[in-house]
C-alpha cells in the first residue's frame, strides 16, 4: 500500500504548490523512493482540451490521450514519468464518470439521491488509490485555493481518507504566502494564520506549512517560531520557507536544504537511500553557466502568454544544456511577420520553431516563417500545425500549387493538402482526434532515423488533420522527404528536405516527451543544426 502526501494551498492562488509537490516528489526519487502525483483541478470541464492558451496557457497531453493542464508537464518532466488519465482529473471528469459513463455505478446508484457526500467523496478517495500498488509515495495536490467554494469537496474528501489512514501513512503539507511590507519592513504572518484557520474549519491540522516568500527574504526562528504557535505546529522545524527561484529547477535543492525531505521520510517511516542530488545539481550548474547562446524564435499564434509553449520552450532548454549552449528563446507572433515582414524579425535568429495550433488565425505569418527558414538554410522544426504549414508551404512555393492549403482554412479549396481523414477510416473522425501515443515507422537513411537511431518510436498527438496523401508522390518526386510514416494507418508523420541543414517537421509533439536528463532528439538535432549554423551566414539576407 502506498503512503501519501497531502498538499494544499492558501491565502493567494498560483502560489507554486504544485511545484513543491514535484520538487519534493524528486529529492524521493533521489533517495530510491518509487513516487507517483496526482493534481485534482476543481474546474468543471470534462478536459482541458477547449481551455484557450493564451488565457490558461498549453494544453498538455497524456501518452493515453488525456488533455490537461501545464502542470502535467511539471509532474512529468521532475518526475520522469508517463502520466496517464488519473495523474489529471478534473471535477468535470469525476462528475462525468460518476454519473454518465460508468455504468456499474449508475446501476449501484439506481433509485438512490446521490450527494456530494458521500457518493462523490467516495469516487474522489477511490481516484486517489489509484496507484496503491505502484508507488511507494503518492503526491496529492488539491487545485485551487483553501476557502474557494470550488474545492471544498475535496478537502472533505482528503478528511475523510486520512481517517481511514494510520499516521505513518500520510503527511498534509500547506503552502502559503508570507508578504514582505515595503512601508514598515516586515513580514506578515497572519495570511498564513488565517489561511491555517480555515483548512483547520474542514477538519483538516496540517503537519508542514512551507512558506513562499521573495528569493531576497529570510524567514528568521522568531518568525518561524511565531507561524509554528499560531498555526498548531510542533515546533518551528515544520515551517520550511520556499523562496523565488531565478531557476525552477532549483527548487528541489532549496527543498532539501530546508529539510523537507527528511521531515517527509521521519512522519511515514520511509526506508531510503542518502540522499545525492549531484547530478541534479550538475544540470542547474549547466544552466546557470556563462555559454554562448542560441538565439530561437518560436513563431506563433498564441504569443501573448509565455506559458502558451511551455513545453516547448522546457525542451529547447533541456536541449542547449546538453549541447553546452544556453537557449534564448523569442515568442514572435505570426501577425507581427504578417504586418511587418519576415526578413527584419527573423534575420537575427540562428533557429526557428512553428508550433502547433488551431484556426486560421495568423496562419500566412508562420507559412512565412516555413518559406523563410527553408530557402535561408535556417535549422527549422514543425510542430503539428508546423509541418502542415510546412507541407502547405512547400505546395505553394515548390509544387508551384498556389491555392493549396488544409481545409482547416478552406473547406472549397482545389488543392486540400491537409486534410481529415475519410470517415470511413476513422470513427466519428469529426468530433475525435488523434490524442495520445501512436506509432511511428522511421525510413532508412533519413535524418529522422540517423536523430532517433531506431527504426520505430512512439510519438503523442493532438490533432484533427493529416497530410493528403494524393499529394505523396508528387512532393516526393519534388524533393520532399517523408521520413516517418503511421504504417497502421498509412498517415505521414515527420516530414524534411535532403539540401538543408536541419529542416524537420512532425505531426506529433516532441515537447510532451522531453525531459531534462533526456533532452527529445528532435530538439536535440535542432539545437545541434543551430549550432553548426551559427557561423554560417545565410544566402538570401
Amino acid at each position: 500500500m502506498s503512503k501519501y502526501i497531502f498538499i494544499t494551498g492558501g491565502v493567494v492562488s498560483n502560489l507554486g504548490k504544485g511545484i513543491t509537490g514535484v520538487a519534493l516528489g524528486r529529492i524521493l526519487i533521489e533517495r530510491g523512493i518509487k513516487v507517483n502525483f496526482q493534481r485534482f483541478d476543481p474546474r468543471l470541464n470534462f478536459d482541458l482540451g477547449l481551455i484557450n492558451p493564451i488565457q490558461y496557457g498549453e494544453v498538455f497531453v497524456s501518452h493515453d490521450g488525456v488533455e490537461s493542464a501545464l502542470a502535467l508537464g511539471y509532474i512529468e518532466r521532475f518526475l520522469d514519468i508517463e502520466s496517464d488519465k488519473n495523474n489529471y482529473l478534473t471535477t468535470g471528469k469525476i462528475l462525468a464518470d460518476m454519473l454518465i459513463n460508468n455504468d456499474t455505478k449508475h446501476d449501484e446508484n439506481t433509485g438512490m439521491s446521490i450527494q456530494q457526500v458521500p457518493h462523490m467523496t467516495s469516487e474522489i478517495k477511490r481516484r486517489m488509490k489509484s496507484y496503491d500498488d505502484s508507488a511507494d509515495v503518492v503526491i496529492i495536490e488539491i487545485g485551487g485555493t483553501v476557502g474557494d467554494m470550488d474545492n471544498a469537496i475535496y478537502l472533505e474528501a482528503v478528511r475523510q481518507f486520512q481517517n481511514e489512514l494510520t499516521e505513518d501513512n500520510y503527511i498534509h503539507i500547506h503552502c502559503t504566502l508570507v508578504p514582505y511590507m515595503e512601508s514598515t519592513e516586515e513580514l506578515k504572518t497572519k495570511p498564513t494564520q488565517t489561511s491555517v484557520r480555515c483548512l483547520n474549519s474542514y477538519g483538516l491540522q496540517p503537519d508542514v506549512i512551507v512558506c513562499r516568500t521573495n528569493k531576497d527574504i529570510t524567514l528568521s526562528d522568531h518568525i518561524k517560531r511565531k507561524i509554528a504557535m499560531f498555526c498548531n505546529l510542533k515546533s518551528s522545524d515544520f515551517v520550511i520557507q520556499n523562496k523565488d527561484a531565478n531557476n525552477i529547477y532549483e527548487v528541489p535543492l532549496n527543498l532539501a536544504e530546508e529539510g523537507l525531505d527528511r521531515i517527509a521520510i521521519g512522519k511515514l517511516s520511509l526506508p531510503c537511500n542518502a540522499l545525492n542530488l549531484n547530478k541534479w545539481k550538475e544540470m542547474i550548474n549547466g544552466m546557470d553557466e556563462d555559454l554562448p547562446a542560441i538565439n530561437i524564435a518560436i513563431v506563433g499564434k498564441y504569443t501573448e502568454n509565455q506559458y502558451s509553449y511551455l513545453s516547448i520552450t522546457e525542451g529547447l532548454r533541456h536541449a542547449c544544456f546538453n549541447s553546452k549552449h544556453k537557449a534564448k528563446i523569442t515568442l514572435v507572433s505570426s501577425e507581427d511577420i504578417e504586418m511587418y515582414g519576415v526578413k527584419d524579425i527573423l534575420k537575427p535568429f540562428d533557429a526557428i520553431v512553428v508550433p502547433g495550433g488551431f484556426g486560421d488565425k495568423g496562419i500566412e505569418g508562420m507559412i512565412l516563417a516555413v518559406n523563410y527558414a527553408r530557402e535561408n538554410k535556417i535549422p527549422f522544426l514543425g510542430i503539428c500545425l508546423g509541418m502542415q504549414l510546412s507541407v502547405i508551404e512547400f505546395a505553394r512555393n515548390v509544387a508551384k500549387l498556389k491555392d493549396a492549403t488544409s481545409t482547416e482554412f478552406n473547406v472549397k479549396t482545389k488543392n486540400p493538402v491537409i486534410n481529415k481523414m475519410e470517415e470511413n477510416k476513422w470513427n466519428n473522425f469529426e468530433k475525435a482526434m488523434r490524442l495520445g501515443d501512436y506509432k511511428c515507422n522511421l525510413k532508412d537513411g533519413t535524418l529522422a532515423r540517423r536523430i532517433y537511431g531506431q527504426p520505430e518510436i512512439i510519438e503523442r498527438h493532438r490533432h484533427r488533420y493529416e497530410f493528403n496523401n494524393e499529394y505523396r508522390e508528387k512532393f516526393e518526386d519534388l524533393g520532399m522527404v517523408v521520413s516517418g510514416v503511421n504504417s497502421d494507418k498509412n498517415l505521414v508523420e515527420i516530414i524534411e528536405y535532403k539540401d538543408h541543414p536541419f529542416f524537420v517537421a512532425s505531426q506529433f509533439h516532441p515537447e510532451f516527451k522531453s525531459r531534462p536528463y533526456r533532452p527529445h532528439p528532435l530538439f536535440v538535432g535542432l539545437v545541434n543544426g543551430a549550432v553548426a549554423n551559427l557561423k554560417k551566414p545565410t544566402i538570401n539576407q
